[in-house]
């Protein structure tokens, strides 16, 4: 049994007793006397409200009313935990204040010693939009749109929506299934299915003047909804083979939808299959700023026309300077 496994185990096994004694401890899990001495100290130290007895046949026992929680953490587990708050920190995410209280209570289940490690890492680790005088700060700009937490309340119920959306100087409506909510380039997306048109509608979350859930009366089912996208299914236009560099480059940004499949067993070698809109100028131009930015280790097998024009328009403005 790992040492892990074998501290929670013990510490389920004392929990339900009223007393018990290191002997009883170095029987159950047939260990040495100084080991169950270790794991009894290292389960104190993660807030156990242990008391010793003294005498002959002193032991311990665990103050009463006191409730075990249900989950232990590892000193690992928990620089893990706290890292991950810290690289998310400027992200843009949902429920800040709750993440921020959670990280709070953390601290107040842990020892010192865990602690000052904590401390610590703040100190020494930044991540990327992280203000290097005072890491805890955050911008304006770092705050999620305030319609977010309450887009994810409803989705939590319902996923068919009736919602507004800020289009310049006017306000949309549009019924839609939503089938992911992502993040991408900073901005928070809605993919949806226009339960009108029928079709695939991207709305940024930016945009949102209002949600709230579309009446059951007039939505479409499942099955309908996978039908008309099986039958809108873009066509691959965009093929092309990565090598180590253009990998490292995509691993580093790729838009949402873009994926490669790697070709040999080191994963030095990749291909990527996509479909480009190419009578939509906003993403022409993202496609072709990707595909420069990915570098020249990279061979293309299929292209679109409009995407090569695009290509050599930059090569000639480049030229030129």
């Amino acid at each position: 049994m790992k040492k892990v496994e074998r501290i929670n185990v013990i510490m389920r096994y004392i929990n339900n007793r009223a007393h018990f004694t290191i002997s009883e401890i170095m029987r159950e899990f047939d260990i040495s006397r100084s080991t169950a001495i270790r794991d009894i100290r290292e389960i104190e130290a993660m807030g156990m409200p242990l008391v010793a007895e003294v005498g002959r046949d002193g032991g311990y026992f665990v103050m009463s009313n006191a409730v075990l929680p249900t989950v232990r953490f590892t000193d690992n587990e928990i620089k893990a935990l706290f890292i991950a708050f810290m690289a998310t920190r400027n992200l843009q995410l949902p429920y800040l204040k709750s993440r921020h209280s959670l990280a709070e209570k953390l601290l107040g289940l842990i020892s010192q010693n865990q602690q000052d490690d904590l401390v610590l890492l703040n100190r020494i680790l930044l991540f990327e939009g992280t203000n290097p005088h005072n890491p805890d700060l955050l911008d304006l700009s770092d705050l999620p749109h305030p319609m977010l937490e309450q887009l994810i309340q409803i989705l939590l119920a319902d996923r068919y929506l009736a919602i507004s959306v800020e289009e310049g100087r006017e306000v949309k409506s549009y019924a839609i299934y939503l089938m992911r909510l992502y993040r991408e380039k900073s901005a928070w997306q809605i993919e949806g299915f226009d339960l009108a048109e029928e079709k695939r509608r991207i709305i940024p979350v930016d945009n949102l003047a209002d949600v709230k859930p579309y009446p059951e009366k007039k939505r479409i089912s499942a099955k309908k909804m996978a039908e008309q996208l099986s039958k809108q299914e873009e066509a691959i236009n965009l093929i092309v083979e990565l090598g180590p560099r253009s990998i490292a480059q995509f691993k580093k940004y790729h838009p949402l939808k873009m994926t490669i499949s790697y070709t040999n067993p080191y994963q030095t070698t990749a291909i990527l299959k996509a479909f480009v809109h190419v009578h939509q100028p906003g993403e022409l131009a993202e496609i072709t700023n990707w595909l420069l930015f990915l570098g020249a280790d990279i061979k293309v097998r299929e292209i679109p026309n409009e995407v090569v024009e695009v290509l050599r328009d930059r090569m000639k403005v480049l030229g030129s300077e």
